[in-house]
């Protein structure tokens, strides 16, 4: 089988999550005029996805420039039918969108063993084609990893986002005390006793502009889509990037997330969100939660206290509001229990739909056939 492979890659540390690939479908086959035969179809190009697979681990593998799908056998005169060309696969990991070179979707890729066309064969000569075989399809192709976890985690750098993955989960990222703690995605599983898991994906801490490409957190804000829910992280503290920076509240933090997300993609505000008051050991958190909450429950009385372009759309509303401490594990059990929760309303919500646009499809087609006449007896 032949393989295609990378021209150019991006990446953070050692974590790729994007590469460019030069992908050609084989030519076809030529065709035999004098006996009418018909060349084989060139190979075609595919991207299939597989689990065990990463972005880095291709690039490694396949480090050639340039790869072609095989070419179509010629027609001749003990196979008048040409054979086809051999196709090409791409390894990619699951969770991949596969776009043009223009930026247009060409497909995503969400489980083991999906697969995308992305180059196709050319036809073996034939009568049409006055027996002349053609060209494959020539296509650079981007491939984009999104991460695919139950619950993606959002907050400003310092929220104790790392700390709180690894409370949670099996997970041990770096923890460091500095803005920019986590440079690359970091994934983690809460385990339940009764064997249930979910992933969550802890990613680098957005910073006010992110979606104007500052820093690295619009790099990421893409795998948040890839998320079934949200799980904001603030401290109750608040957040200061550096003393260069305005101070800014838990709310304002809130307030701010809230924008940034907008501003990159409005449908990521209509996931469902729980929020995570982390902190709570340090001094005066209670009083200071207490004033977050007021101001949560009523948010259009302090909107006032933003400029105007830093205001959302609409503000967020939470399923449910934890406060916790991830150094002492406050709240980490309820936690737990709220993720879970919030993902199987989540999930029994999308059944009720599925299920209720199954019946209307079966009420359709029932009187579809009860509405047509009943076959003529001859």
């Amino acid at each position: 089988m032949v393989h295609c492979s990378y021209v150019w890659f991006r990446k953070y540390g050692n974590f790729i999550d994007n590469l460019r690939l030069f992908t050609k479908g084989g030519s076809g086959g030529m065709g035999y005029p004098r006996l009418g035969g018909e060349g084989g179809k060139g190979g075609d190009v595919w991207v299939v996805a597989h689990n065990r697979m990463t972005l880095k681990q291709l690039k490694d593998k396949y480090p050639q420039k340039r790869f072609v799908a095989g070419e179509g056998a010629n027609s001749r005169v003990n196979a008048l039918k040409g054979s086809k060309g051999k196709d090409c696969e791409i390894p990619v990991p699951v969770g991949i969108s596969v776009t043009d070179e223009n930026g247009k979707i060409i497909g995503e890729l969400n489980k083991e063993k999906d697969r995308i066309l992305v180059a196709e064969g050319g036809l073996g000569g034939k009568l049409l084609t006055n027996f002349l075989p053609l060209k494959g399809q020539k296509r650079v192709i981007r491939l984009d990893l999104k991460l695919i976890a139950d619950v993606g985690l959002v907050g400003f750098p310092n929220a104790g986002k790392s700390s709180l993955l690894s409370q949670v989960s099996h997970a041990k990222p770096a923890i460091a005390d500095y803005a920019f703690t986590t440079l690359k995605p970091q994934l983690g599983k809460i385990m339940y006793d009764d064997f249930k898991q979910i992933s969550v994906a802890d990613l680098p801490g957005l910073i006010e502009g992110a979606h104007m490409n500052k820093g690295m957190g619009h790099k990421f804000l893409k795998h948040i889509e890839r998320t079934k829910q949200l799980l904001f992280v603030v401290d109750i503290s608040g957040f200061q990037l550096s003393s260069q920076t305005q101070y800014r509240t838990a709310f304002e933090t809130i307030i701010l997330l809230t924008k940034e997300l907008e501003l990159y993609k409005e449908e990521l505000q209509t996931k469902p969100a729980l929020l995570a008051v982390n902190k709570m050991d340090l001094p005066g958190a209670q009083d200071k939660y207490h004033v977050l909450m007021n101001q949560l429950q009523n948010p259009k009385d302090f909107l006032h206290l933003f400029e105007k372009n830093m205001i959302p759309e609409r503000t967020m509303e939470f399923q449910h509001i934890i406060p916790i401490s991830a150094i002492t594990g406050e709240g980490i059990d309820e936690l737990k229990n709220y993720i879970r929760k919030s993902l199987d309303e989540h999930a029994n919500q999308e059944d009720d739909a599925y299920h209720k646009k199954q019946l209307l499809n079966l009420q359709i087609s029932s009187t579809i056939s009860y509405s047509e006449p009943p076959p003529k007896n001859y």
